[in-house]
């Protein structure tokens, strides 16, 4: 019978070589969510940070939790946070030079430039970096309320109302546009 990963963390408390399983279980799905949001890039510094802080608040893992996803994206979400306020500080001490955009950012700028993600990366920037997680944790990696309400640290009813808001405000952003369509586009990209 497969370890639950509760139990793979517990066992990793004694034995640290254990928590190998929980990285090669759920390293490709941290990732993906990374890169979707900062890009492969980041993403791969990220993810390394993601799991060694895991591996480092272990003890304080709550073993009654046997799917150790949510806490995962609850800290790969927290690094997004990071990154992102370190990124904006730098850019404010930093005069802007566009002729020497990196490779990341010439691809963003050519699928920013189509007419329907155009919009919809301007719809999810309005929305609060709250009310995004939300709305990304549960249109890129499926998790459940209870799971994004556990990655964030949140009560349920919050994931709903957080979720509610961020559909709404994406359909307005979008004219209207069907709130299915928008996650699909979100889905696949």
């Amino acid at each position: 019978m497969t370890p639950t990963d509760a139990e793979i963390i517990d066992r990793s408390r004694h034995q640290p070589d254990a928590f190998a399983a929980i990285f090669d279980r759920h390293a490709p799905h941290i990732w993906r969510y990374l890169a979707r949001r900062l890009g492969a890039q980041v993403a791969d510094d990220l993810v390394a940070d993601t799991f060694l802080t895991a591996f480092d608040k272990r003890q304080r893992y709550d073993r009654a939790r046997p799917d150790a996803r949510p806490w995962l994206y609850g800290i790969a979400t927290n690094l997004v946070a990071r990154h992102r306020r370190q990124e904006a500080r730098r850019y404010r001490t930093t005069p802007a030079d566009t002729s020497e955009l990196d490779h990341a950012d010439r691809v963003a700028a050519e699928v920013t430039a189509r007419a329907t993600r155009s919009l919809l990366t301007g719809a999810l920037g309005g929305l609060s970096p709250e009310d995004r997680d939300v709305l990304l944790l549960v249109a890129w990696e499926q998790l459940s309320y209870e799971e994004v309400a556990a990655a964030l640290a949140i009560p349920v009813g919050t994931v709903r109302s957080r979720l509610h808001r961020a559909r709404r405000k994406v359909r307005e952003a979008l004219g209207g546009q069907n709130p299915t369509e928008v996650e699909e586009l979100l889905n696949n990209g």
